[in-house]
């Protein structure tokens, strides 16, 4: 969608089954040429503007079906600030009562249009549909004249990032499908950003008349994804920003713009984290329990815009009817497809199947679904059921950090004191978490997960530790505690866990990031801190790798530039990576 007049092309089946196969993302930050194209041909042959075919035939005759038997509708939704947001409706033509399923769009240049698809799934189960654009989001043009103008599916205002205005937004959403649809029952279903608004909205309307939530590639705690360890996820907010769909100085109030300059430049973080735990599903959970909000969650491992670990603990601390699927990939990956296209989609027919369950009443096998299902990496046809989240470890091994001299040291069962590696800080290495945001882990959810080549792991700018080969089933939490020597009053680190085969390639299994603040140039300090969730199998014949270095271009670097940053391990204190198993 380049300009709002251009023209509308057909989309064939080539086009969707690209879709289905390659996913919704072209970038992190750009949704595929083809699912905006789809998105585009899907409204316009719904409203009745399409002046040609549009569709491949499975989708013409879809939405044939949904026109036969409900009406669509594009109304502005005007909230309490005189704001407008832009909305899609599907009104089943019935005088029985059916309940509404209510999507806020993800952070998506598109808004509501990308999901298209997923709300004609939704009015052929039975259910009326109500799409909304959160505040702030979607694409906004520039003018000849200097002016802008709005896409028909962006709404008015400015971007409240999941913010007190969105939650009251969420409300007036409510209100208007009471009085448009006389629902019989409300669910709240979102994907991304939409799926933080959509667990807000539940913890926060003043009525209580969420009665389900899906939460399709979410997140719990904003101030774990934006400020986990003390380190800054630079990258996932540049991408974010970029993704709103119109200049910063447009998308973000001033308010909202002070706070991006602050992460930016690591200023008032305190200030910060209190905003983003205001945003937070997390720290509303006692709201959302007491409800009993029957809630579905679904997240990957390796989640770039918002760490599994933020979800996890908020999930654990649900007490309502609750499900939480884990799975190979990125944002979206998983789900993206399914909520776009036709197709087989697991990821999108279970939570289907959830709020089928909740809201429509039907009798079907959410019931017998054990809490957990985690799929493990990168075993596509592996998921493991559990009956809670805390159920996944079973044991743990401590892997003591030895040295063989220089910066390759062992991973073994015995305590080594005494030693310390030290290499370059603020430089790149070929150890990374991602080659590209959300593309990485779009393309580990299609079967190719990235290979690393060991061997060019400058070891000039990291350390590595190898245990013994050896087949282990990974399952957890892991964490690392090491001794640290800075060069300055802060130091970045971050850890990597690899898979490591017989040949010296190796695949990732988890990372995370770890700022020490507070510290004394020279004077070295014991850290620990966990690394994200993973489900991995390490099969016979392989190792365990653990790598640190100074820098990783998803966060930011808080070191001094080229200086040595030392690793090491102190007697009655030893340095350690605890595996959790299971």
């Amino acid at each position: 969608m380049s300009t709002p007049d251009h023209e509308i092309t057909p989309v064939t089946a080539n086009q969707l089954t690209k879709i289905q196969s390659s996913g919704i993302w072209a970038s992190g930050t750009s949704v595929s040429a083809e699912a905006g194209q789809l998105a585009e041909a899907l409204v316009a042959t719904l409203s009745g503007s399409a002046e040609q075919v549009l569709l491949p035939a499975e989708l013409q005759e879809l939405v044939t079906q949904v026109k036969a038997k409900a009406t669509i509708g594009l109304p502005r939704i005007t909230a309490d600030d005189g704001i407008r947001l832009s909305a899609f409706t599907i009104k089943l033509k019935t005088d029985e009562p059916r309940p509404v399923v209510i999507v806020p769009a993800g952070w998506t240049p598109l808004g509501w249009t990308l999901f298209t698809y997923l709300y004609l799934k939704l009015a052929l189960r039975g259910y009326h549909v109500l799409a909304y654009t959160p505040r702030g989001i979607g694409q906004t043009f520039k003018t000849p004249g200097g002016g802008y103008i709005d896409a028909p599916f962006t709404s008015g205002g400015t971007v409240d990032v999941a913010g007190p205005l969105d939650w009251a937004d969420g409300s007036t959403v409510i209100d208007y499908a009471q009085q448009h649809f006389d629902p019989s029952k409300i669910a709240f279903l979102g994907e991304s950003y939409g799926s933080g608004i959509s667990q807000l909205v539940a913890a926060h309307d003043p009525a209580g008349r969420v009665e389900a939530v899906v939460a399709l590639s979410t997140w719990g705690d904003l101030e774990a994804a934006l400020l986990g360890n003390d380190t800054r996820h630079l990258a996932a907010v540049d991408a974010l920003v970029k993704f709103t769909g119109g200049p910063e100085e447009r998308k973000f109030g001033p308010d909202t713009r002070q706070f991006l300059d602050d992460f930016r430049k690591g200023t008032n973080l305190d200030d910060l984290r209190a905003w983003a735990q205001e945003r937070s599903p997390l720290s509303y959970i006692d709201q959302t329990n007491a409800r009993g909000i029957p809630t579905f969650y679904s997240n990957t491992w390796h989640e770039t815009l918002f760490p599994v670990n933020g979800a996890l603990t908020t999930f654990e601390r649900l007490t309502v009817p609750k499900h939480l699927n884990l799975w190979i990939g990125d944002h979206a990956a998983p789900e993206g497809a399914g909520l776009t296209v036709p197709g087989a989609n697991v990821p999108v027919d279970e939570a289907l199947a959830w709020l089928d369950h909740y809201i429509l009443g039907t009798a079907n096998e959410v019931p017998n679904w054990e809490p957990v299902r985690s799929q493990v990496m990168f075993e596509p046809t592996v998921r493991e059921s559990l009956a809670s989240w805390s159920d996944v470890t079973t044991s743990t091994e401590k892997l003591y950090l030895g040295t063989n001299g220089g910066q390759d040291g062992t991973l073994g069962t015995a305590p080594a004191a005494g030693w310390k590696a030290s290499f370059t800080t603020g430089e790149l290495t070929e150890a990374k978490a991602v080659d590209e945001l959300l593309k990485t882990g779009q393309q580990e959810w299609q079967g190719n997960p990235k290979t690393y080549l060991t061997g060019k792991f400058d070891r000039s700018y990291l350390a590595t530790w190898v245990s013994p080969a050896g087949a282990r089933r990974v399952r957890g939490i892991p964490r690392v505690h090491v001794n640290v020597t800075p060069a300055g009053a802060k130091a970045t680190l971050v850890a990597y866990l690899f898979d490591l085969a017989p040949d010296g390639t190796a695949r990732i299994i988890t990372h995370e990031p770890y700022t020490l603040t507070g510290a004394k140039a020279g004077q070295a300090v014991e850290v620990t801190w966990n690394l994200q969730a993973a489900a991995y199998d390490i099969a016979a014949g392989h190792k365990v790798m653990l790598v640190i270095n100074a820098k990783d271009a998803l966060y930011s670097d808080d070191n001094a530039a080229l200086a040595t940053l030392s690793v090491g391990s102190v007697a009655g204190t030893e340095a350690y990576l605890e595996l959790p198993l299971g």
